[in-house]
């Protein structure tokens, strides 16, 4: 080899490499700054028209506007969102399926004990989206004269009375027994696969009340079907100002409310899930959102995904331990 093309070779393998430093540090581009450039699946693990399904596609909908691409509401039902759960979490992480996640999927683990999903850990946390507040309502031909939840009570004491809920570990089924267990008083449960068919039930008089969500109740309190009673929560009398609270009768400092969030699978890029969060903060003080959000039952929330995380985990041990209190697995 000559000495003229020995110091090419090394001339060439010297900028070889330095060109291949220099693109090492080179910024390269940010994954959000193409996040989406395809369509994004939204699981909803809860039937299509109960709540945290309708306001999903009201979510799905506006969202999509601000990101630019259509969300697509993927319904996953079953075993009180376990089943959409547990598929969800599996997830690949690429930003393209997000979850609206619902306090049956909290509660179902812990009432199922199925070992599906951890919600402390399987999953992470972006945005709270609403509060969903519970209300008591009575079928007034079954229960005459019933007009609080005092007077059900003694109603109860004399009369056998059933109750329906939207199944087993249902936020209204969980709260009803606590109820019973604080007030000593005794009624039924017959369990149901949903707030429809139980209000449904409700209407028709086989069951005499029921402890519903607002976005189910709602349409039949405005239709004079069912009389609401009292509410479980401070945030019910944004839609019932004229009804009072169980911790207003005989019940001091009773709180149980529905919430959601929207979650993503484990690993997603945390641009993703900052980018979430900064458009539903935004997206969630539209005004005009917030109505709609009313018009249907539900209160528009807007929380840091660490606010949602620290939520999440209290509302897991609250659930946990009434179910132990109330042995809900001998129930």
């Amino acid at each position: 080899m000559t000495l003229k093309s020995s110091i090419n070779r090394r001339t060439f393998i010297k900028a070889s490499a330095l060109s291949a430093l220099g693109s090492a540090i080179l910024p390269m581009p940010s994954f959000a700054a193409n996040w989406p450039d395809r369509p994004i699946r939204m699981v909803v693990a809860f039937p299509a028209g109960g709540p945290t399904d309708t306001i999903a596609r009201v979510i799905a909908e506006r969202l999509s506007e601000r990101l630019g691409q259509h969300i697509v509401v993927d319904n996953r039902a079953g075993a009180s969102g376990s089943v959409g759960t547990s598929q969800f979490i599996r997830s690949k992480p690429d930003g393209y399926t997000i979850s609206m996640f619902g306090m049956p999927a909290l509660i179902a683990p812990i009432v199922h004990r199925n070992g599906l999903y951890d919600v402390r850990t399987d999953f992470t946390c972006v945005s709270t989206v609403y509060d969903l507040p519970y209300v008591v309502i009575i079928n007034t031909d079954v229960l005459p004269g019933v007009e609080n939840f005092q007077q059900l009570i003694e109603a109860s004491k004399t009369n056998e009375i059933n109750f329906s809920s939207p199944g087993v570990g249902s936020i209204g089924h969980m709260a009803m027994e606590q109820l019973k267990g604080l007030g000593k008083f005794e009624m039924q449960h017959i369990a149901y696969s949903g707030s429809a068919p139980a209000i449904v039930d409700l209407i028709g008089g086989q069951t005499g009340m029921m402890v519903s969500d607002m976005i189910a109740a709602m349409p039949h309190i405005q239709s004079g079907s069912v009389k609401p009673i009292a509410v479980l929560s401070d945030s019910g009398t944004t839609f019932l100002p004229e009804v009072k609270s169980v911790a207003e009768q005989g019940f001091p400092g009773y709180q149980a409310s529905s919430w959601s969030g929207l979650i993503v699978p484990n690993d997603t890029p945390q641009e993703v899930s900052d980018r979430l969060n900064k458009e539903l903060k935004e997206l969630l003080t539209d005004t005009e959102l917030q109505e709609r959000m009313i018009k249907l039952g539900a209160i528009a929330t807007y929380q840091t995904a660490e606010e949602m995380t620290t939520r999440l985990n209290n509302e897991y041990d609250r659930w946990n331990q009434v179910a132990k209190d109330i042995d809900i697995w001998n129930l």
